[in-house]
């Protein structure tokens, strides 16, 4: 089993990068807030590791440009096994009718 860091641990390294990453883009807090559509304090929140709304969170990424890599990031939940079933199972379809009704292509017919 591996250790992970603590929930305050991980906050504090996701905030440092988010100051890093708004700062290699030369954005101010003030920026990153108005771009985001969140507060300052928020932007102030998120980089020194506290807790913020997920909402937030997202927009701030968003702001950043981060959203599609951080989605990525997360894998995409597959199908169901019951999805899968449904997909593996065939229908039944009719054979296609010739314009004349003879479904076998055909001409003869009894007793000739």
């Amino acid at each position: 089993m591996h250790s992970s860091p603590s929930d305050p641990a991980a906050l504090a390294e996701l905030g440092r990068r988010l100051a890093r990453i708004r700062l290699d883009l030369g954005l101010s807090q003030a920026a990153l807030a108005d771009e985001s559509g969140v507060s300052l304090s928020t932007v102030t929140r998120l980089e020194a590791g506290r807790s913020t709304q997920l909402t937030n969170f997202v927009r701030v990424l968003r702001g950043l440009n981060l959203l599609d890599d951080f989605l990525a990031f997360l894998p995409a939940a597959g199908p169901s096994p019951l999805e899968q079933l449904e997909s593996t199972r065939r229908t039944r379809r009719r054979a296609p009718r010739r314009p004349d009704g003879d479904p076998a292509g055909t001409d003869w017919s009894w007793g000739e």
